[in-house]
């Protein structure tokens, strides 16, 4: 599923937002990452550590203080204008007076695509995520899930390089969280999209995600990166394993800064029981 280049490279990342000159709040503090072509990597924090600020550098939506960001071998703001990057908010952000279909058309409308190119890839982009028998309705008639999935397909449909993805199920319960889930895993396998996800829940970084990217509490650092070794394609099923319990506990222990931060494989090693691995695992959305 992916390959070593990087397709998105940080260096030195800071970000200090200011106001009148006046330096107020350091967000983000010496940045170094690379994510590899394919990879689904999460963002996890606490509160306030900068991890929205960050995916925001990444595609970007803000320019940091300092350092340099690199996407496909260029400049962010290159990536952008070449339309390298598609974006899923929290809130699906679709217009009611629009139908499905006319909302997921509109990133193809803004780039010129003739009528029936925007109609048949926003058509296909709706087939891939089960929305096909929808393309006539409004946004209000449909769930939180289902518009959600609008918004992905209306941010694939240009087909990018990179979905960037910022706590996109936040706001839903959590048994149409996991159905969500299990959605944008298949539809990452089927497009070979490198995913950069923000998520505040343990367990869904850790069921979603190649790697896992911690994050200290502001400033915002990288404490540790922890690699995913569950097996592939994963369903619910693989919420019940020992493995899938033990990197929940890895992932916890170390935004509580008791995983260490230099060795990721060292950090995902777990606890000594499944049993501890999963009462670490009850209540582990932060």
């Amino acid at each position: 599923m992916t390959d070593h280049a990087p397709v998105v490279r940080l260096d030195g990342i800071t970000m200090t937002f200011a106001r009148g000159g006046q330096a107020l709040t350091t967000a983000l503090e010496d940045i170094d990452l690379e994510i590899r072509r394919g990879e689904f990597v999460s963002l996890i924090g606490p509160s306030g550590c900068g991890k929205s600020t960050l995916l925001r550098i990444i595609g970007d939506l803000i320019t940091p203080t300092a350092g340099e960001v690199t996407v496909n071998g260029k400049p962010a703001t290159r990536a952008r204008l070449d339309r390298d990057y598609g974006m899923v908010f929290q809130a699906p952000v679709l217009f009611d007076w629009r139908t499905v279909q006319g909302n997921v058309e509109l990133p193809l409308e803004i780039l010129g695509f003739d009528r029936a190119k925007r109609t048949a890839r926003a058509r296909e982009m709706l087939e891939l995520v089960e929305l096909g028998d929808f393309v006539r309705h409004r946004p209000y008639q449909l769930s939180g899930g289902m518009q959600q999935r609008v918004a992905i397909a209306r941010a694939l449909a240009f087909e990018p390089s990179i979905l960037l993805m910022d706590e996109p199920f936040g706001a839903l319960d959590e048994m149409t969280r996991e159905r969500m889930n299990l959605e944008v895993l298949r539809i990452w396998e089927q497009t070979g999209t490198t995913v950069v996800f923000v998520t505040h829940s343990i367990p869904e970084a850790v069921f979603l995600s190649s790697r896992v990217v911690v994050m200290s509490p502001r400033p915002g650092r990288i404490t540790n990166v922890i690699e995913i070794d569950l097996p592939r394609p994963r369903n619910d099923a693989t919420r019940e394993t020992d493995r899938y319990f033990e990197l929940v506990t890895a992932v916890r222990e170390a935004l509580h800064h008791r995983g260490g931060t230099g060795d990721p494989a060292g950090s995902a090693a777990g606890p000594t029981s499944p049993s501890a691995g999963r009462l670490a695992a009850e209540g582990a959305v932060g």
